[in-house]
């Protein structure tokens, strides 16, 4: 049975599991709950999900290193990227996604990314273009 895990909730005791994190769009108002819909898929597989949609984001948070729950977001997804046998990238194409991005050029090199580009993603190009690098 899979177990997905979001923030702020801990990420447990490092242990030899397959695991996923799902990074891609989360821009409230313009990108689905694609994550969930994807979590849902694995409910019969042994599996850790690291869902970083957390249930009650705030959108006035100061994003700062300065704001304690800003910061414990962001360590979070952190970590849980570092220990994700694979990550599931999903780019919306209503969205831009810096975030997603990022993380993208963070782990690219990695040989566990698995990416969705939909045609329409305002910088397709330059997600084909680093998945066909590395």
């Amino acid at each position: 049975m899979a177990k997905t895990i979001k923030p702020p909730q801990s990420l447990g005791e490092i242990k030899e599991q397959r695991s996923f994190f799902l990074a891609g769009s989360i821009e409230m108002g313009r990108a689905i709950d694609w994550q969930s819909q994807v979590g849902n898929k694995f409910d019969d597989f042994d599996i850790i999900i690291w869902n970083p949609r957390r249930l009650f984001w705030d959108s006035s948070w100061e994003q700062s290193i300065n704001n304690p729950l800003f910061k414990e977001q962001v360590d979070w997804e952190l970590d849980a990227l570092d220990r994700a046998e694979a990550i599931f990238f999903h780019f919306e194409p209503q969205t831009q996604s810096p975030i997603t991005l990022m993380e993208l050029g963070l782990f690219a090199q990695s040989g566990k990314c698995i990416v969705h580009c939909p045609e329409g993603f305002w910088r397709k190009g330059n997600v084909d273009i680093i998945c066909q690098r590395y």
